[in-house]
């Protein structure tokens, strides 16, 4: 599979159709020219999100009041689809071959992996960062697991403003547990889905790891359940269950939740050492891509085919040595876009694929060196 081209329609500063290799696309450009805008659209078109904003209406260029970014996405010899996203205030919608579809059907026909500045919070940062890089490549092989996800938050949600509530009023406790009861229900049935798949995608990823960025030193990632130690995680239903439970008084008190898959995380060590404390940058940087890369190949066993590989700002984030390894490791097997302002990484890796120059959002010059 590989991405043909994009259109693009109000977003940012981008104007006009952007056509691709299937192998490496450079996006050259001095700053302010859009390079990160084009990732950022090819980004959003294959997963119907940003990776630069929560705020999706920011995209939306100055003085309009919708975008949308359309592709032509070569699947085989045979299949050809074109999908599109639109997006209107805060209202998305889906399209492929013409069709409105639903954001789970939508999202099986392509998908993207990035790394940039804001993924190294996956190592070094928040285990909510840790917990989204699991749902995201979950949801990027199984769609519907996106539905459980966000079921789950909505529960959590309200769950959270009955003990908001009921600590502000001090709601007697036996009131509490009966109008808390049927939320935890719903809780343990979704938690235990997400549990039993995040355990599931982790042990993939392990075999997936490779340490081609490592003189011996090896990555390890463990899934850390927040009830690690509380119960028989065998039977995580029932330990869930038993928890929420003896907890209800402190959740009370607390006026949150204190239970839950939202509170797991995900443990990455160098050499069985935290790679969060003690990894140095370059290890951190490598140990992010070493994930992504197996990331990459999880999805490919499950599809049968690669998904996009966007790098932004690549000679700021990787020396070149790094570099080198990478695009070596990558050659014949995803589609990778990079973006860079500098002509010395031209010098050194143009010869590799495809050129392309942005002038003020829009193609100034393209050329394919390989």
């Amino acid at each position: 599979m590989h991405l043909v081209s994009i259109e693009v329609s109000n977003f940012r500063n981008l104007k006009g159709v952007f056509c691709f290799e299937q192998g490496l696309n450079i996006i050259f450009g001095e700053n302010g020219q859009g390079k990160t805008n084009c990732i950022e659209a090819i980004y959003f078109l294959a997963t119907t999100r940003s990776f630069r904003t929560t705020n999706l209406s920011e995209m939306i260029a100055f003085g309009e009041n919708f975008l949308s970014v359309s592709g032509k996405v070569v699947v085989s010899k045979e299949i050809q689809k074109e999908i599109e996203v639109r997006l209107e205030g805060k209202r998305k919608s889906f399209l492929v071959n013409g069709k409105k579809v639903k954001v789970n059907e939508y999202l099986e026909n392509l998908d993207a992996v990035i790394f940039n500045a804001n993924e190294l919070e996956i190592v070094r940062g928040s285990p909510e960062a840790r917990r989204n890089f699991l749902d995201s490549g979950i949801t990027a092989i199984y769609p519907a697991y996106l539905r459980t996800l966000l079921d789950y938050n909505r529960c959590l949600k309200q769950k959270n403003a009955l003990l908001e509530e009921a600590q502000k009023h001090d709601t007697a406790f036996d009131k509490v547990a009966t109008m808390i009861e049927p939320w935890n229900e719903q809780i343990v049935s979704l938690a235990s889905r997400i549990h039993k798949l995040r355990v599931r995608y982790v042990e993939r990823l392990s075999k997936a790891l490779q340490n081609q960025f490592f003189n011996n030193e090896f990555i390890k990632i463990r899934y850390v359940s927040s009830l690690e130690g509380k119960g028989d995680l065998s039977n995580y239903s029932s330990t869930l269950r038993e928890r929420l439970s003896l907890r209800l008084g402190a959740e009370i008190a607390a006026g949150h939740s204190l239970v839950g898959v939202h509170r797991d995380d995900l443990e990455i060590t160098v050499n069985d050492r935290d790679l969060k404390k003690f990894g140095s940058s370059g290890q951190q940087r490598s140990a992010l891509l070493l994930l992504l890369i197996a990331k990459i190949e999880v999805y490919r066993q499950q599809n049968g085919y690669y998904p996009l590989f966007l790098i932004d700002d690549i000679d700021s984030e990787l020396d070149y040595e790094r570099i080198s390894k990478l695009l070596e490791l990558l050659e014949g097997k995803t589609q990778t876009f990079v973006t860079t302002s500098k002509t010395s990484f031209l010098d050194k890796f143009a010869s590799k694929g495809k050129i392309i120059t942005l002038k003020r959002g829009e193609v100034f010059s393209q050329s394919l060196t390989k």
